[in-house]
């Protein structure tokens, strides 16, 4: 096994790891979002109600709160489009250094 290999393997298991780690030491806790814990601490430090300063743009669209599951659908999008972006980001660094003809320290192509 090569030394990429080895910190890509190692890099992998921590990533695990501190992703299900909460899943094991916190049995039966519940895992909310940003948005409703954000509301509720204004309202536990003003006292009264939490009211929005905007609505979202599709909410005004169609003239109700959307379904979880459109969404979910946004946010899956909104996540692929990330991740295309990353990846041909990381893709373009990768292809620039094989391409680029130079040699590398030991006096080899690449």
């Amino acid at each position: 096994m090569s030394r990429n290999q080895k910190i890509a393997a190692v890099s992998l298991l921590a990533v695990l790891l501190i992703a299900l780690a909460p899943l094991f030491a916190l049995k039966g806790a519940e895992f909310g979002g940003s948005d409703d814990a954000g509301s509720q601490m204004v309202e536990s430090v003003r006292g009264e109600e939490y009211e929005p300063w905007f609505t979202p743009v599709l909410e005004r669209l169609t003239g109700g709160e959307l379904p979880g599951e459109v969404e979910s659908l946004f946010f899956c999008i909104q996540t692929g489009i990330g991740v295309g972006v990353l990846a041909f980001a990381f893709g373009y660094l990768v292809a620039r250094k094989k391409y680029s003809g130079k040699e590398d320290s030991d006096g080899t192509e690449p």
